[in-house]
C-alpha cells in the first residue's frame, strides 16, 4: 500500500467515523465501563472470496492504534460457509465503534471480489481479462475498485483524470469521431501527456477510421452483438487492443470471450452486487 493510497484511504475512513460516530457512542457510553477489555470474532456466515482485511486492520488503527488484530486468512482466500476468520482485540468501546464500518466495507468487498473471481474464472479459457467501470458508489470508489483487483479484475480507469475514453456523447459534441480524434492528438502534444487513450466506435467504419491512429491504445466496442465483434477481430488483426462492453453478465459473458477481444468490461460488479454476510461477535 503506497503512501497516496494510504492518504485516500485515511481521508475515507475519517470521513465515515464522523458520519457514524458524531459526538459519541451514546450506547457503549451508557452501558459499558470505558476501561473494559474485550475480545471479538469475525464469522463469515457463506462462502465467498475474501476482501477487506487489510482495510479492516487499517480501519482500527485508524480507530485506536491499540487494537490488535489477528486473521486467520489473507485477502483474496477463498472461504467457507461458517468460518472464523480472525479477532479484534482491546477496548470495549473502541471495538463497537470500529465495528460497523469494518463490517460495512469487508460485507460490500468480498461480494464484489466473490462475484469478480466467478467472472474472471469463466473467461481465463479464452485469454480475456475482466474490467470495472466508472459506475462505483459515491466517494466509494477507492474500496470497489480495490474488491475487483482482489477478485483477480482489472481496474478501467480510477476516474476522468487517469485515461482519455473518447465515448458517444464526446464524439457527438466534438462534431464526429475525426474532429474527436484531431482534438485528442493535439491536447496530448500541446500538454506532453502520455496517457492511455481509448475509443469507442459504432461500427466497423468508425473502427477503419480509428485502428491506424498510433496514439490510440485501445478501441472500444459497446452494444455489438458477438457477430460484429468477431468481424472486427478478423479485420483488426492485432493492430490494436479490443474492449467490449454493454449489458455483459455471467448468462452472456463467454459468448463475448471467445470472440478472441482482449478485454471485457462489467459494470454490476460494482453497481449491482450482494453483500456477503459476516459478522463480529464479542465473546
Amino acid at each position: 500500500m503506497d503512501k497516496e493510497f494510504q492518504k485516500l484511504l485515511s481521508k475515507f475512513v475519517k470521513s465515515a467515523l464522523k458520519e457514524d460516530v458524531g459526538n459519541g457512542d451514546v450506547t457503549s457510553l451508557s452501558t459499558i465501563k470505558k476501561t473494559q477489555q474485550s475480545k471479538a470474532t469475525f464469522l463469515v456466515k457463506e462462502p465467498c472470496v475474501i476482501a477487506g482485511i487489510e482495510l479492516a486492520a487499517f480501519i482500527c488503527y485508524e480507530v485506536d492504534p491499540n487494537l490488535q488484530c489477528t486473521w486467520y486468512i489473507n485477502d483474496g482466500d477463498t472461504i467457507e460457509a461458517k468460518m472464523e476468520i480472525g479477532t479484534i482485540t482491546g477496548s470495549t468501546h473502541k471495538i463497537l465503534i470500529a465495528e460497523r464500518l469494518v463490517l460495512n466495507c469487508m460485507q460490500r468487498m468480498s461480494g464484489i471480489a466473490s462475484e469478480t473471481a466467478h467472472l474472471v474464472r469463466m473467461i481465463a479459457p479464452y485469454g480475456t481479462k475482466l474490467l470495472d467501470t466508472r459506475k462505483t458508489t459515491p466517494n466509494n470508489r477507492i474500496l470497489e475498485k480495490w474488491a475487483v483487483r482482489i477478485g483477480g479484475g482489472l481496474n478501467h480507469r480510477m476516474g476522468l483524470y487517469d485515461q482519455i475514453l473518447i465515448k458517444d456523447n464526446h464524439i457527438a459534441a466534438s462534431g464526429g469521431i475525426t474532429n474527436a480524434l484531431n482534438s485528442c492528438h493535439d491536447y496530448l502534444l500541446k500538454k506532453k501527456l502520455d496517457i492511455p487513450v481509448i475509443i469507442e466506435v459504432k461500427d466497423q467504419e468508425e473502427f477503419e477510421l480509428v485502428v491506424d491512429n498510433s496514439f490510440v491504445t485501445r478501441v472500444l466496442l459497446d452494444n455489438f452483438s458477438p457477430e460484429k465483434i468477431k468481424s472486427i477481430v478478423e479485420v483488426n488483426k492485432g493492430r490494436k487492443l479490443l474492449e467490449v462492453s454493454g449489458g455483459i453478465c455471467e448468462k452472456n459473458i463467454i459468448k463475448f470471450a471467445e470472440t478472441g477481444v482482449d478485454y471485457v468490461s462489467v459494470g454490476y460488479i460494482t453497481h449491482h452486487i450482494e453483500s456477503i454476510d459476516i459478522s463480529l461477535k464479542i465473546k
